[in-house]
């Protein structure tokens, strides 16, 4: 594996670190023509993900269909991919992802499979090589517990959702 660190000066002279692994792509039989996951901007975090079906799949109006990209990862040890819905199909279509984030591990070899739901009252159709997710790639914590009696006190306390109004 492959890391190292990129730092790079923005004109407002703000300097940020930016980390680059390499992490191995399979291909599918089959699959030359879907591109591989690809940052559609310069600053994007996520890669876009594409529809590798064979032919187009309707979604109904509440249903939810597994995709495939069409490939297989090696996520590295201590990192993790996490699989998330585009902003624009949300939007524009109602459609989402149904485990959002989806996650992949690093001992996870099979085809990333992306599940999407239709949440509009129109069905949706998936052709293939349609951008239907995106990727980011993140380190991992492993935790371990230290079990206490008392946690401390802070000035939230126990206040959960939508405590603050």
């Amino acid at each position: 594996m492959l890391s190292k660190c990129i730092f790079q000066f923005h004109k407002d002279f703000v300097l940020t670190d930016v980390e680059e692994i390499r992490v191995s792509i399979k291909r599918l039989q089959g699959n030359s023509d879907i591109p591989l996951p690809r940052y559609m901007t310069e600053h994007s975090a996520g890669m876009d993900i594409f529809a590798a079906v064979e032919r187009e799949e309707v979604i109904l109006p509440g249903e939810w269909k597994m995709i495939p990209s069409g490939i297989e990862i090696a996520v590295p040890e201590g990192y993790e991919a996490h699989i998330r819905p585009r902003s624009g199909l949300a939007l524009n279509k109602g459609v989402t992802l149904l485990n959002s984030p989806g996650t992949i591990d690093a001992d996870y070899r099979g085809e990333v499979g992306i599940i999407i739901i239709n949440h509009s009252k129109d069905s949706f159709v998936v052709k293939r090589g349609d951008r239907i997710a995106q990727m980011v790639v993140h380190r991992v914590c492993r935790v371990s517990w230290n079990l206490n009696e008392s946690l401390g006190i802070t000035g939230r306390g126990i206040g959960g959702f939508g405590h603050t109004g």
